[in-house]
């Protein structure tokens, strides 16, 4: 039986937006919400301490990554995620999906450059995607990003891998397509995400009856006899259907229609057309059960997410900026590298709560990524987190005050 639900506490007025709690095994997550990203089971630059001390209250893995480094059977074997990377509180995996489509043309973290939701991917690179990335009825084939040998992912395989990472929610295997593809393959990839929902579906519910005959202990990650602490993960359908409002709408209604706890809104819309596009979606997808719009990350983004009906969001934009020397501010961003900043002594930002602006000043971040000291991206993805957590923690008090935001 899962520990899984979802309670609207309150809506905001004329809009699809709302605050509620989440409610998993290892926690609360107040909602709206954003999700700090840890795709290789760690944030980068931060221990799990530091995280928690920044209000993160949900992390968020790669199924991908961690499929192939250390490998979801060892993540098993050390007690899955929470215990193998020492977070206590809740977590989500996702499906792997948009890393097999993108991470075939650039190698690293969060996909190809051009695969992206502004809709800059140029035919090229969709040529190359398409040689690495093999799709078809059953599943995909692909390259892995660190030695070039070839998997394969379906909608059960990427289930078996999520239950053995043992995460709190999880999400189905889908198609992401690129926000340049045209109609008619985007109609077609949709479909097969639907198709692949339904399998993703009826693996997760085998695999938990499977767990219910031999429960998980939370502490040992091993299969127990029945009577010991079980685990049971929630399971989140993607709905698709780039940015074309009747594949949108009829996506929203065929995955709302089944039997999942939550839903994630897959990414595959330009920028501009983010926020209507989720509202697509949201007016349709079942009201009491959460949403989670996927790698979204920018705090613009996040505002028209949430009140168009997303209750949570997950990217690795705030530590990416960071260690790169990009630092989140009230007015926009701030480029540590820039002359002004070698000789000013004062925070980041005046009235910032965070470690780094209690302790520290621009003139020292200038100089630390200047010398290529670690402890820049530390004290960087420090800020950053910290002002994407609380900038989405303050929305949401504005929802439960009744004010504008």
């Amino acid at each position: 039986m899962s520990d899984f639900n979802f309670k609207i506490e309150k809506k905001i007025p004329g809009k699809l937006g709302r605050a509620g709690i989440i409610h998993t095994s290892h926690g609360d997550i107040e909602t709206p919400a954003f999700v700090t990203v840890g795709t290789k089971a760690t944030v980068k630059a931060l221990t799990p301490e530091m995280v928690n001390s920044l209000g993160a209250q949900v992390v968020l893995s790669n199924t991908y990554h961690l499929y192939l480094q250390p490998g979801d059977e060892l993540v098993k074997k050390a007690g899955g995620l929470h215990k193998f990377m020492n977070w206590s509180g809740p977590m989500m995996t996702d499906s792997g999906g948009f890393q097999v489509f993108s991470l075939g043309a650039a190698f690293g973290e969060g996909g190809v450059s051009k695969f992206t939701k502004e809709g800059t991917q140029k035919i090229e690179d969709e040529e190359k995607i398409a040689k690495l990335a093999k799709i078809d009825e059953d599943g995909v084939t692909f390259k892995s990003c660190i030695d070039g040998s070839e998997h394969r992912f379906t909608p059960e395989r990427s289930m078996q891998i999520q239950h053995n990472l043992g995460a709190d929610i999880i999400f189905a295997f889908d198609e992401c397509t690129s926000p340049m593809a045209d109609y008619d393959y985007q109609k077609q990839a949709m479909e097969r995400t639907h198709r692949w929902a339904k399998r993703s579906l009826d693996e997760h519910k085998k695999l938990l009856q499977n767990n219910a005959q031999f429960p998980r202990n939370l502490v040992s990650g091993k299969d127990e006899p029945r009577g010991l602490a079980s685990w049971s993960p929630a399971l989140f359908g993607i709905t698709q259907g780039g940015r074309h409002k009747d594949l949108r709408e009829e996506s929203a209604r065929v995955i709302g229609a089944l039997d999942f706890d939550g839903f994630g809104i897959g990414g595959s819309f330009n920028k501009e057309d983010m926020g209507t596009a989720v509202g697509w979606v949201s007016a349709i997808l079942p009201e009491d059960k959460p949403r989670h719009l996927l790698g979204i990350g920018e705090p613009t983004d996040i505002i028209e997410g949430i009140k168009n009906g997303a209750d949570t969001f997950d990217c690795v934009t705030p530590t990416r900026m960071a260690r790169n020397g990009t630092l989140m501010v009230k007015d926009g961003r701030l480029n540590i590298f820039n002359a002004q900043y070698r000789e000013d002594f004062s925070p980041i930002e005046d009235g910032c709560g965070c470690y780094t602006c209690q302790n520290y000043t621009k003139a020292y971040l200038a100089h630390l990524f200047r010398a290529k000291e670690m402890l820049a991206g530390t004290l960087a993805s420090i800020h950053n987190l910290y002002f994407l957590i609380n900038f989405t923690k303050k929305i949401r008090q504005d929802i439960l005050d009744g004010k504008e935001f």
